[in-house]
């Protein structure tokens, strides 16, 4: 029988919105293994737009959901209506929509909030002991729910093909253990059911991003 997966959006675009290509390899990956997706976003304003060109913010006020369905060519649920009883699976994909509206690591980092209705998800998949998936920058919801879990977000030490790696510092300090990893390379947290992969937390080329995200799906269908 084929899985029932979620995908949880958190925009479109990397910079306010959930990272286009993450999502897209997200849902083909999916495809391929023959799982019946579900998209999801919460219905709330998104925290700030950006002018992908010139790289700003700008004053237009968009909504999280609204947006997420151009990634989901409309076919997209309210976060809030999302029952975990009749899903297998939840993956989030990362860009900075993660970071700036599903939570507020954008700005607050380890001190961040988690906004209520990603967090009661995750909490549900967690309960249930079923797999969550997370690309890129999630990991660090799980890393701020889910103290003592297992990640990655690739390597802990900056360089140029690892631009973001304070991040891992960040979550050890939220009593998250990091795993270092290769872009093309899933992580899986047994325990807590948790696969993750850097994604675009490395400067890698994108057919290596869209393999990583790849192990990443085929993992969290083989725990489902």
């Amino acid at each position: 029988m084929a899985k029932r997966v979620a995908v949880v959006l958190a925009g479109c675009g990397v910079f306010d919105g959930s990272e286009i290509h993450e999502a897209s390899a997200v849902l083909v990956h999916l495809s391929r293994e023959g799982a019946q997706v579900e998209v999801y976003a919460p219905n709330i304003p998104q925290m700030h737009v950006v002018d992908h060109v010139k790289g700003q913010p700008t004053q237009e006020q968009r909504n999280v959901l609204v947006e997420s369905a151009r990634i989901a060519r409309g076919n997209i649920k309210d976060l809030a209506t999302l029952d975990v009883k009749g899903l297998d699976a939840l993956i989030i994909p990362g860009g900075f929509g993660v970071a700036k509206n599903l939570s507020t690591w954008a700005t607050q980092g380890k001190n961040c909030s988690v906004c209520k209705e990603v967090e009661d998800v995750l909490r549900a998949f967690h309960a249930a002991h079923k797999p969550i998936g997370l690309c890129c920058i999630s990991p660090v919801l799980a890393a701020k729910i889910f103290p003592g879990c297992e990640v990655t977000v690739g390597h802990d030490t900056e360089c140029e093909q690892w631009p973001y790696a304070k991040t891992a510092e960040a979550m050890k300090e939220l009593g998250c253990r990091h795993v270092n990893s290769q872009v093309s390379e899933a992580h899986v947290d047994a325990r807590n059911r948790l696969v993750s992969t850097s994604a675009f937390m490395c400067n890698a080329p994108i057919h290596r991003v869209h393999d990583g995200v790849g192990s990443m799906v085929r993992e969290v269908l083989r725990l489902a």
